[in-house]
Formats: structure tokens, C-alpha cells, sequence
């Protein structure tokens, strides 16, 4: 099983502002690993760290096989890794269809297109023409995964997908991403809800003061012993 992320004892600042310390991860090609923690605890730094936006001081970051001395924000997609967003970052001047278009810029062959995420996605093409801001919380995070979906990823990362969304949503998009990882491609999600995780995931990673401090295969029908990684 090749890996197609990975952290190697990273240690991760902003500023002066030590962040992760000796940061390791592997996902592997094909798997939903989850990246659990609380607030604050640096699980979004792992996605700056990865987008050139938290500087890295030491340790290595690579993308299926390949390190580089500083990552900017375009690397992760050229290499078939797609972000979606913690809070989404909808183009507020852009229609639906618009926003989904930008996630094809780089033009990754593969079998995500519009055609694959209106089907995924019906509402979406119901209002294709709507401004993408102009959609509910949950169809705002369905457009955001849409929108990586049309790069073509051979790895999506999810960061916080359920903030703010009622527990219905929460489960259609537990679907989703179910359904999207069955298809082939390879998920990591960054994630407080439980529910999800058990949902969704395979494998967990727990992270406290920025550094991964426990790991494990999820047990849906235990999953109330991961609370203490995530309750405050």
C-alpha cells in the first residue's frame, strides 16, 4: 500500500509561535483516516503546514513520495492532493457552476466532472446559476467538496466539514464522503464529530498540544472512548 501523505517529525510555526512538534502522520493510498483533537490543539496547522502557510522549521513533508524544502499552496493539487476548506471560502462573486469550475483549473484527467458531481450533488445543479454564497450552510459544504472533487484527487482532505451544520446534513455528508472514498479516492478528515468519524473512517489519529498521542482503527461501537480527545 504506497503512502501518498506524509509527516515526518514535523515541527511547524507561526512566527515565533511553535505550533506542531515532532509531527508524524502517514495516510495511505485508498484509506479514510481521521485526524481528531480539540480546539486549538493544531490539527488545521497540519493543512498550513502542507500549504506553505505555517512555516516548517525541520522534520519533512511529502506528497506520494516526494519532499520539498518549502510547499506553497499550488503543490499539494498538481500532485492530486485537493483541500476542502475549514469554512468553506465559496467565491462570493461566482455562481455554483463557477466555483466548481475553478476546482478543474488544473486540469487533472480523472472521472470527477460536472456532469459526476450533479449527479453526486443535485441540489447543486439545481442552482448552478445562483451565487455560490447564496446557498445554506450544508449546500455551501457540499459546493466546497464538489469543487475539490473537480481536481481529480487522489487525496481529499476535509478540514472541520460539519462546522456549524445541523446533525441531518452532518449525516448526508457522511454519505458522501462514504461514497467518494468507496470510488477510489483516498480521505483525511480533520474532524470533532464522532459521529462522522465512526461514520466514515477506518483509522484515527489523535492530536493534543500539536503533537499525535494516540492512533488506532476506529471501533464504531466504541467510539465513545475517543470523547476524551475531543471533549474539553
Amino acid at each position: 500500500m504506497s503512502t501518498l501523505l506524509s509527516f515526518d517529525r514535523v515541527n511547524a510555526y507561526y512566527g515565533n509561535a511553535h505550533i506542531l512538534h515532532d509531527f508524524s502522520l502517514d495516510v495511505h493510498e485508498g484509506e479514510s483516516l481521521a485526524l481528531i483533537g480539540r480546539n486549538g490543539v493544531g490539527k488545521t496547522t497540519v493543512v498550513n503546514a502542507l500549504l506553505g502557510q505555517a512555516r516548517v522549521r525541520s522534520g519533512s513533508i511529502s506528497v506520494d513520495g516526494r519532499a520539498r524544502p518549502r510547499w506553497r499552496p499550488y503543490m499539494p493539487a498538481k500532485q492530486g492532493v485537493m483541500v476542502v476548506p475549514q469554512g468553506r471560502h465559496i467565491i462570493a462573486n461566482l455562481t455554483v457552476e463557477e466555483n466548481l469550475l475553478l476546482g478543474a483549473a488544473i486540469q487533472a484527467k480523472g472521472p470527477w466532472n460536472l456532469e459526476r458531481i450533479y449527479q453526486l450533488f443535485p441540489i447543486l445543479k439545481e442552482r448552478a446559476h445562483t451565487p455560490g454564497t447564496a446557498l445554506s450552510g450544508g449546500q455551501q459544504q457540499m459546493l466546497a467538496i464538489g469543487r475539490s472533487l473537480m481536481g481529480n484527487p487522489r487525496l481529499m482532505i476535509l478540514d472541520e466539514p460539519t462546522e456549524g451544520l445541523a446533525p441531518v446534513i452532518v449525516d448526508q455528508l457522511g454519505e458522501i464522503i462514504r461514497q467518494v472514498n468507496d470510488q477510489g479516492t483516498t480521505i483525511l478528515l480533520i474532524e470533532q464529530n464522532l459521529h462522522l468519524v465512526a461514520g466514515v473512517s477506518r483509522r484515527y489519529l489523535a492530536v493534543e498540544k500539536g503533537s499525535v498521542v494516540a492512533s488506532g482503527e476506529v471501533d464504531p461501537q466504541r467510539i465513545e472512548q475517543l470523547q476524551q480527545f475531543v471533549v474539553v
